[in-house]
């Protein structure tokens, strides 16, 4: 399971959103380190589509797409040092596929520190791309060593030194000019920086009527990131509450589903996640897959012997599957297609796998 780690200074609010998100009850405190163990969590895919299809079938069962959070300590400045519990953070940040900066835009006399989101990104992107600097440094010096017999070792020190350029001037790899191949020839050198990044920026809620004038130098500086404002407190509370009562304060506050949803939505995208769909009166449930994958390796998502004995897939798009009303109506309506080996589902795929073993 993919995993999304969060990333901040101290108090950004890092520990509230991973309850809000996860439904747990971990420390979060107005001072700093009160996170030193990260804490691994995991948080539903928010889907409309599936509580649709649950409806129109009578599942007795839901279950959604999933995905991973760690709650990683606050970085301070002078991280990549060892400052504050730098060392320790940083490791846990290698562990994670994804990055989620959150940036505090709230005042509170109790937490120390800028509110200034932007001022947080500078100090958190210096502090990640020093210590990737510092890694590609060693790792350059032992490459320089292979090439001189080695013409793979050669295209490494290529593409090292390119990431050294940029990370000396202060560019994190996710914004520098290096294009995805150069990016993929990096991955097995677990830069903290060529990972991919959304962010939260964390809101008051006397600051929701003008969070995207909060929010926007964040989107401008992240440019095509997914970048949300937030009140993260307020969602947590919510995130407490039956889901009847939740919606009805998210709603009555004008905020609708809330950002929460959305951004995990996005999470679950941004490193290629997708969803097919499969339901009936026991079960509706979302299945995740990776953008390109064919339909016997979906089938193989549910089962090996599904993918080993594949014969073809019946399928139809969730919206279609609703207009139709069932299954057996879309059928007689010449809706749901049968696909082959080659067939490369798209999100939002209801299915049904023929197969023998």
């Amino acid at each position: 399971m993919e995993r999304f780690g969060f990333v901040g200074l101290p108090n950004a609010g890092k520990s509230s959103l991973y309850n809000a998100l996860t439904g747990a009850s971990v420390l979060a405190a107005p001072y700093a380190f009160a996170t030193t163990d990260p804490n691994v969590g995991v948080a539903k895919v928010f889907d409309e589509r599936l509580d649709a299809l649950a409806e129109m079938s009578a599942s007795r069962s839901v279950v959604p797409a999933s995905v991973q959070f760690m709650d990683i300590g606050g970085l301070v400045e002078g991280a990549h040092e060892g400052e504050g519990l730098g060392n320790l953070f940083l490791a846990g940040i290698r562990e994670v596929d994804a990055i989620v900066f959150v940036l505090r835009a709230f005042a509170d006399q109790d937490v120390p520190g800028t509110t200034d989101p932007l001022a947080q990104l500078r100090v958190l992107e210096i502090e990640l791309s020093l210590a990737d600097l510092d890694s590609v440094s060693k790792q350059l010096d032992k490459k320089r060593r292979q090439a001189k017999g080695d013409r793979h070792a050669a295209d490494e020190v290529r593409v090292l030194e390119q990431a050294e350029a940029a990370l000396e001037a202060g560019v994190p790899i996710y914004r520098s000019d290096l294009d995805a191949a150069a990016r993929a020839e990096l991955a097995p050198f677990f830069l903290l920086t060529n990972k991919a990044v959304l962010a939260i920026v964390n809101i008051d809620e006397d600051q929701l009527d003008d969070a995207d004038a909060v929010v926007a130098p964040v989107v401008q500086e992240l440019a095509g990131a997914e970048v949300f404002g937030a009140c993260v407190q307020l969602e947590a509370e919510a995130a407490q509450l039956p889901v009847e009562e939740r919606a009805e304060m998210l709603d009555g506050l004008g905020l609708g589903e809330g950002a929460l949803p959305r951004f995990v939505r996005a999470a679950y995208h941004v490193l290629g996640l997708r969803t097919f769909l499969t339901t009936g009166e026991k079960e509706s449930r979302a299945w995740t897959f990776r953008a390109g994958a064919t339909a016997p390796q979906c089938a193989g998502v549910i089962h090996t012997d599904f993918e080993r004995g594949f014969i073809r897939a019946e399928t139809i798009q969730w919206d279609e599957l609703l207009r139709a009303g069932s299954w057996s109506a879309a059928r007689d309506l010449g809706k749901v297609r049968s696909e082959g080996k080659d067939y490369h589902p798209v999100d939002g795929d209801v299915m049904e796998f023929r197969f023998n073993v």
